[in-house]
């Protein structure tokens, strides 16, 4: 059974920053393309990074590129995604997903961490 769980979210300022941490099992990690999602309140799902298998593909969304960072051990099964100078646009539950595509993530984001950008 696929497991990911996002951890890391919190309260946070204006320009502050966030690590959040995407704990994988029940498939081969190693093998697998992860990204992350973020659905805001009364929003639909956004796509925000997506990490290749080897670690050597990077994507980002719009919004995001040159704030936040996608990175990933597959020797501990984990991603992560360091956030720097957060806007209050930024708060959203955010999830950790398996494969590459939006459509992919819908289906197999795990469960999610909260993050808030707020004075």
């Amino acid at each position: 059974e696929v497991q990911l769980v996002a951890s890391g979210g919190d309260l946070v300022q204006p320009g502050g920053s966030l690590r959040l941490s995407c704990a994988a099992s029940g498939f081969t990690f190693s093998d697998s393309w992860m990204g992350w999602v973020r659905q805001a309140p009364g929003k639909g799902l956004k796509w925000v990074s997506t990490i290749s298998s080897d670690g050597g593909t990077k994507w980002y969304a719009n919004s995001v590129r040159g704030r936040f960072t996608i990175s990933r051990d597959n020797t501990k099964n984990t991603m992560a995604l360091q956030m720097n100078s957060l806007k209050t646009e930024d708060t959203a539950m955010y999830y950790c997903a398996k494969g590459r595509s939006i459509e992919e993530y819908v289906d197999s984001r795990g469960q999610g961490t909260q993050v808030n950008v707020s004075l």
